[in-house]
């Protein structure tokens, strides 16, 4: 056994392996870059967040603490026959109960086993991951006691650092409300000699901005964040103390994520094609089938740390959960950081970003047409994987592509991207495997190739409304209107109570599909699995039709049906080769298992606003609670501008508080 534990439960004072770390905890300048989020109003401590050092676990916590309002203790730390330590535990510093003593005067008790707590340990990739989480204390706690503790003797809010400016009119300083900042090779001077700054700082290595936009970043985050006290943003600065990555979402992007978070598309298509905003995106698809926005950032380049800082700091802002399949363009050094921060999840490459790519990438060749058609013809009309082998391996000895680099990477990736091998995988509608379909940006609309960053930044709140207003109406559309139906099978009356307007109409497509499959024919049984050949006469290409022959299998017993074409997976509702198969059962209505609640209308969900009280949902607390909060924040912003408004507004809120008291004591 090389694993010992040097601390042991219940903690006493005199124990000698216990010990307390204070101050900064020999943070280095690295903890600026690791996206760990801290300093004021940090995130609760949550299973699957991951830190650098043992240290950056301690740090957090105690910044945690220190808002909540209580003290740190380090009651065990578990190390190896080679010194190494491996394993942790903080408690709160009210945990455990002291050793009774034999003194005339003992000191008094003053902890309470408390049981609220973070245990953590090492994992493979050497960093350090929480694995169990007790938020709960058994005795009070308050935010303004948390400055007395020892353990907080000497935690800041974060460090003012320079952005990157190209005159001293220029130089703000930006307060990192959610990273800490580590100072390493100066004195906390934010100043900066211009010329200096051009000589010196790897510009590779830093955003860069032009004259003006550290003022527009500054009046962004600080205008949202007025709008939004939820809103969320964490820096990463480099070596020199200049801004390389950031990362910002608003707090909907959280809830929704609990929603909507199966699947996650990242769009780094601004860096890829070298953008004038080097603009990520993390985009999923809501009830309606509607592209929304979870979370962006803006990054240095394409580096795998970049890349991997960026995740990191989406992963903590989402409470360490990972998302099941993850869509990206095609990137080894994307590739790679995703295999290191979401390694269970399923990466698949977008097919829309890649078929994108054909035209330029095949054409120099001298049968570029053709080998574009027999190119599409294999991903798109393949239904199994072997009938895509034959036909990849027909195209490469009949046009004598083989050695095409490009084309041996597509080959290469064929797992991530070809239709007929994610069939297993469900993708929320979020992966288009037909060549009729697209895929449009999530803010398209307010960039473009040569945007200016800081019209970007002034565009993004308006693109972004008009992506909620567009749900919105959805959301109307649903509730208030009455689908119509198209046939006589109870299936489309069925969902067309359940499901959302927009997601119910591509159902009905499905539904109607039915009166094409002209012929069905049972091909074999296996126990209660019937497997049925269902012809179909369908468009294949653009005034091509071509009848299909599609595998369905049918499970008697568990009511369950599985298409060779894969579409309940692509989509999330069922192909109309499968409800042709169910209806020719007598099986009127769809099995439960195949209705998801992802796009059902009559579940509750706490991010969509009602238009009750100025478009917040007022059953929300925690949308009640926003909406006061920037509108007293509003009158403090007006007050403090005289002393005349001052002392008027004061006087107009001790009002306002009596008569809010009364409402509740006497509710109209």
């Amino acid at each position: 056994m090389d694993e010992v534990s040097l601390n042991g439960e219940p903690i006493y004072d005199e124990e000698a392996d216990e010990f307390e770390i204070e101050g900064d905890c020999a943070m280095t300048a690295y903890v600026g870059q690791t996206g760990v989020i801290q300093g004021e109003n940090p995130l609760p401590p949550a299973v699957g967040m991951e830190f650098e050092s043992y240290e950056d676990v301690y740090y957090f916590y105690s910044c945690y603490a220190k808002e909540q309002g209580f003290g740190v203790r380090v009651s065990n730390t578990w190390y190896r026959k080679s010194k190494e330590r491996y394993r942790g535990k903080l408690s709160c510093s009210s945990a455990g109960f002291k050793k009774k003593s034999e003194a005339n005067r003992p000191r008094p008790e003053t902890r309470t086993g408390c049981p609220a707590m973070i245990k953590f340990r090492l994992v493979e990739n050497k960093r350090w991951r929480i694995i169990e989480v007790e938020l709960e204390h058994n005795h009070l706690i308050s935010p303004a006691g948390g400055k007395f503790y020892k353990s907080h003797k000497n935690l800041g809010v974060g460090t003012k650092r320079p952005l990157q400016l190209d005159s001293a009119e220029e130089i703000q300083k930006i307060r990192l409300f959610r990273t800490v900042v580590i100072d390493s090779e100066d004195d906390g001077n934010s100043y900066v000699d211009e010329g200096e700054f051009r000589n010196n700082v790897d510009q590779s290595n830093q955003l860069k901005l032009k004259k003006g936009d550290a003022q527009a970043i500054y009046n962004f985050f600080g205008h949202l964040q007025l709008m939004n006290p939820n809103f969320f943003y964490v820096m990463d600065l480099n070596e020199k103390g200049y801004l390389r990555n950031l990362f910002w979402a608003e707090a909907r992007s959280r809830v929704a994520y609990g929603y909507f978070g199966d699947v996650v598309a990242i769009d780094t298509t601004c860096l890829t094609d070298k953008y004038e905003v080097p603009l990520v995106v993390f985009s999923g698809v809501n009830h309606h089938g509607q592209s929304i926005p979870m979370g962006c950032g803006l990054l240095a380049g394409e580096a795998v740390e970049s890349y991997t800082w960026l995740f990191r700091a989406w992963l903590t802002y989402m409470l360490g959960r990972p998302p099941q399949v993850v869509i990206t363009d095609q990137c080894k050094s994307l590739q790679i950081a995703l295999a290191d921060v979401f390694p269970r999840a399923v990466h698949c490459l977008s097919l829309s970003q890649i078929m994108k790519k054909v035209p330029e990438k095949l054409g120099g060749l001298r049968e570029c047409e053709a080998i574009m058609v027999a190119l599409s013809r294999a991903v798109y009309h393949s239904l199994r994987t072997d009938e895509f082998e034959l036909a990849w391996e027909d195209m490469m000895q009949r046009y004598g592509i083989r050695d095409h680099i490009w084309l041996q990477t597509l080959y290469e990736d064929r797992k991530r991207w070809v239709p007929a091998y994610l069939k297993d995988t469900f993708l929320a509608g979020m992966f288009p495997f037909k060549q009729s379909e697209a895929v449009t940006p999530l803010l398209g609309g307010c960039l473009h190739k040569q945007t200016p960053l800081k019209e970007f930044l002034n565009n993004y709140d308006p693109a972004l409304q008009k992506i909620l207003q567009l749900q919105a109406l959805a959301d109307l559309e649903s509730r208030n209107s009455s689908p119509m139906l198209k046939s006589r099978f109870y299936f489309e009356l069925q969902l067309g109570k359940l499901y959302t307007t927009n997601i119910f109409k591509k159902f009905q497509d499905e539904v109607e599909g039915m009166y094409s499959c002209f012929s069905t024919r049972q091909e074999s049984i296996d126990g209660s699995v019937i497997t049925y050949l269902v012809k179909e006469h369908a468009e294949v290409e653009e005034n091509r039709m071509e009848t299909r022959d599609y595998e369905v299998m049918f499970n008697t017993s568990e009511a369950e049906v599985v298409c060779v074409c894969g579409l309940f997976n692509f989509k999330g509702y069922l192909c109309r080769h499968a409800l042709n198969i169910l209806n020719q059962n007598g099986v009127e209505e769809i099995p439960s298992q195949y209705i998801l609640s992802r796009w059902r209308k009559d579940i509750h969900r706490n991010y969509v606003h009602h238009k009750g009280c100025n478009g917040i949902d007022i059953d929300n607390p925690i949308h009640r609670y926003d909406h006061l909060y920037k509108r007293v924040v509003q009158v403090v912003e007006e007050g403090r501008k005289s002393h005349d408004r001052y002392k008027f507004a004061l006087q107009a809120l001790d009002e306002i508080l009596n008569k809010v008291r009364l409402v509740e004591e006497y509710p109209v």
